[in-house]
């Protein structure tokens, strides 16, 4: 599994303490997909914590945008 792909969730889940090795220690950001299409992420902790503390991920993510000067992405079809 090369964690750093995005990763089905059936082979996340068969390797789930691979999964959280990596995030935790190597602080990536796993992308976790259902049938080729994104399903969610799992994030180190303390960046969990901040997206919490911002209102929830929808909240989180419109803050970063415009820091970043972006648009929030919308959810694929």
């Amino acid at each position: 599994m090369n964690i750093q792909d995005d990763v089905p969730v059936s082979e996340a889940r068969a390797n789930i303490t691979e999964v959280i090795n990596r995030v935790r220690l190597l602080r990536w950001t796993v992308f976790l997909t259902n049938r080729d299409k994104p399903a969610a992420a799992v994030v180190p902790i303390e960046l969990g914590r901040l997206i919490r503390r911002a209102g929830g991920a929808d909240r989180a993510a419109e803050i970063l945008a415009e820091h970043l000067g972006v648009e929030v992405e919308d959810e694929p079809a």
